[in-house]
């Protein structure tokens, strides 16, 4: 009985939360050179499905395997910046970019904590952007001029998007090469990823022809909940092999991660999410997304 025991609770272990089979995915080699940089909108209109603690965990955990990773706070709330423990006062940042009053985008860019790690702040004056871009001639492509010019310095450079699907999100998707989609287990944050496509899609028609969906990443997942398994097992139905393997877990230490402006790789390494972030940049890599 207890040889049965074992080998069910074995079987139940090669299946992942999305059904297929648990594999082992290779730490990636490391780069003989950098750039140019493969750029990745963090994308979700709805809020409070974790772009922005997915543009921390999967920025440090790409550094961590030796990219070169530029992160642009891209929402006027900032909380890219204050998760990353980088002062968005007082300094330039992507808002000054977008209007000229700051001409190079490396008087901008401000280190963090994490090695490899880089980060382009944004604060609350970014929210009247939108109001000063209407009347520009080719508007939407305002952040694809600016981040042209440091695109040969880093191998990813990660788009933290507001929660919205307006003009500034535009100028992400239009500067873009893919799009990444965090999709919490609920079924709210399920009924938007149609929509948000139907975006994705309508700036590759008119402005983007390149731009791509580069996946969908499960978030706040608790294998306790049926909720949150029929949503999950219900996007991998819809989607199929655009959902990564990797699924990122509920835990209380991402948000406390960011309170403390740290990624969870250094906050608490030991945790389930700091190795599933880990695994994201690992299937990133394997994929082909990021170099």
């Amino acid at each position: 009985m207890r040889g049965m025991r074992v080998a069910k609770n074995q079987a139940k272990r090669q299946v992942g939360p999305t059904g297929r089979p648990e594999r082992f995915i290779p730490v990636p080699q490391k780069l003989d050179r950098h750039g140019p940089a493969r750029i990745i909108s963090m994308c979700n209109q709805k809020g409070g499905v974790g772009k922005t603690t997915t543009s921390i965990n999967l920025g440090a955990a790409l550094a961590r395997y030796g990219r070169r990773v530029l992160a642009v706070d891209f929402d006027p709330q900032g909380a890219l910046s204050a998760g990353l423990g980088v002062p968005a006062h007082d300094v330039p940042t992507i808002y000054e970019l977008m209007l000229g009053k700051v001409k190079d985008p490396r008087e901008a860019i401000q280190r963090t904590a994490v090695e490899g790690l880089d980060l382009i702040p944004a604060n609350i004056d970014l929210s009247a952007a939108e109001v000063h871009l209407v009347s520009e001639v080719a508007r939407e492509q305002i952040l694809a001029g600016v981040l042209r010019r440091v695109a040969d310095d880093y191998d990813v450079i990660l788009i933290d998007c507001q929660p919205s699907l307006g003009l500034l999100t535009v100028n992400a998707l239009t500067a873009s090469h893919g799009v990444l989609i965090p999709l919490a287990c609920e079924y709210f944050a399920l009924r938007g990823v149609a929509l948000l496509i139907e975006t994705v899609e309508k700036v590759r028609d008119r402005l983007n022809p390149g731009l791509e969906v580069d996946g969908i990443i499960a978030t706040m997942y608790d294998p306790r909940t049926l909720h949150a398994r029929e949503v999950l097992e219900r996007v991998v139905a819809t989607f199929g092999d655009t959902v990564f393997d990797t699924v990122i877990g509920r835990t209380v230490k991402l948000p406390d991660a960011s309170v403390a402006a740290k990624p969870i790789l250094d906050y608490a390494p030991e945790n389930p999410a700091s190795e599933a972030y880990l695994q994201l940049a690992r299937e990133l890599v394997e994929r082909g997304t990021v170099a």
